[in-house]
């Protein structure tokens, strides 16, 4: 009994004890997540693949959006379980797409259901429709993120999030 009862303590502990270092991406890596960071892999930055990114815990949701025509379903992780898996320790982001447009968005917005969408409509997006990576909000769950405030913040084609104090 005392043994069933050490494993147990010892199960518990390895599952509450922080992630160690990432895993180096096994496929192309589509996202990069750089400055104030404790969870690497590559130099002083975490590297994702598509697979580490969809591994992660997300949603799937079906909403209107000013860059859709009618409802369309976005799936991917969330943002905060990305910066989470990172070790992201700041509260800005400085979230960069493939041809450098940048927007800077409050860490805090990751609280929102916000997601890293990998995936439209139930296919991979493509860099000719806002792929691979688009940060969505739940513009499902709140009505009022329906605004140019949220839109401006929507990266597409995004490469790359710098985690800032």
């Amino acid at each position: 009994m005392k043994l069933i009862a050490g494993a147990a303590l010892l199960c518990a502990a390895l599952i509450a004890a922080p992630a160690s270092a990432l895993d180096k991406p096994a496929g192309e890596p589509v996202l990069t997540v750089t400055g104030a960071v404790s969870q690497t892999n590559d130099g002083g930055n975490a590297v994702f693949d598509m697979s580490m990114l969809e591994a992660l815990p997300g949603r799937s949701a079906k909403m209107e959006t000013p860059w859709t025509t009618g409802a369309a379903e976005f799936s991917g992780p969330f943002l905060r379980e990305v910066l989470k898996a990172a070790g992201a320790r700041g509260a800005h982001l400085k979230v960069k797409a493939l041809n450098d447009y940048a927007a800077d968005v409050p860490a805090e917005d990751a609280e929102l259901d916000t997601i890293l969408a990998t995936k439209l409509d139930g296919k991979p997006m493509s860099v000719r429709d806002k792929g691979p990576l688009m940060l969505v909000y739940p513009f499902d769950q709140d009505k009022g993120l329906y605004n140019e405030k949220y839109f401006g913040r929507s990266v597409w084609q995004i490469k790359e999030i710098e985690v800032l104090p």
